[in-house]
């Protein structure tokens, strides 16, 4: 592969690592410029007259006595309680992932292990409620929330959007359960494991990047969601995607766009820590299907 790659001309080398940096400049620009900004007061950041007014902060340095400020930050955690709504979002998503994970390991378990030709058609059947949008699923829940007096309140939204979330873990973590050869679960039983036993002590350490990238996935479902999350949760007990949404309506009165764009910059950099933690096991996880036992 070295060799390969040494023999490559010049110029493909050039083009090619020319467009990767391009590329990732493209990708990472908007992250960059909105982190930027949420620095700025809204006069500089959304200036019509001179956009470069975005980069030396004349409009903030008038303001604050200085190119940048906190101020967004304030507004939004401090001044409107944006804490409440992290709070809120890891409490959605711990339930969920918890949830959901506990259903899908032992769902996707038994069907892998199951002969039964009811298996297909009922990963069909997961596969059609995924395939439905979300919001289908959140019409169906509003009468009986509202009869029942349980509407607004966090519960609501974790069933919500565990049922949305369950079909795509059973998916997955079937596909993955079935990478593993039936061969440990049978030795683990002639050494005296119930089939339990052999499925949490022989199966799941062999496919734990399986989980914890399944598990990845069903947290930025719920972490990400504004459809079940703003129809079901009332003011007080919303997560973070409704209540940036609910800064950028107010828009009207000067300085709350700017909790939006510091919300959104709070809201976002908690995934990139996310995704560098965990990089191995999301890369063990997403190429555990081409691997064979």
């Amino acid at each position: 592969m070295a060799s390969q790659a040494q023999k490559m001309p010049l110029g493909l080398r050039f083009l090619t690592n020319g467009f990767i940096v391009i590329w990732l400049i493209m990708a990472a620009f908007p992250f960059i410029w909105t982190f930027w900004g949420s620095f700025k007061v809204e006069l500089d950041f959304f200036s019509i007259a001179d956009w470069t007014n975005a980069l030396t902060g004349e409009g903030t340095q008038k303001t604050h006595g200085s190119p940048f400020t906190g101020a967004g930050y304030y507004g939004a955690w401090v001044t409107n309680e944006f804490w409440t709504n992290v709070l809120n979002t890891f409490i959605v998503c711990f339930f969920v992932v918890l949830t959901s994970l506990t259903i899908g390991t032992l769902g996707g378990y038994a069907l892998s292990r199951s002969g039964f030709r009811y298996v297909f058609w009922l990963l069909i059947i997961a596969l059609i409620f995924r395939a439905m949008p979300p919001i289908t699923l959140v019409a169906g829940y509003m009468l009986p929330f509202f009869e029942w007096n349980v509407w607004g309140i966090l519960p609501t939204a974790i069933i919500v959007l565990v049922a949305i979330n369950q079909p795509f873990t059973l998916w997955m973590l079937h596909s993955f359960f079935q990478n593993i050869p039936k061969e440990l679960d049978e030795s683990a039983k002639v050494d005296g494991c119930t089939q339990f036993q052999a499925f949490r002590h022989v199966i799941i350490p062999v496919m734990w990047p399986g989980v914890i990238t399944t598990g990845l996935f069903s947290f930025l479902l719920a972490y990400n969601d504004f459809a079940v999350t703003a129809m079901l949760l009332s003011e007080s007990n919303r997560t973070m995607v409704p209540q940036i949404a609910a800064f950028l309506g107010t828009t009207y009165t000067e300085g709350n766009v700017m909790f939006a764009v510091a919300a959104v910059v709070s809201a976002t950099a908690p995934l990139f820590v996310l995704v560098m933690f965990f990089q191995r096991q999301i890369v063990s996880g997403l190429t555990a299907g081409a691997v064979k036992g």
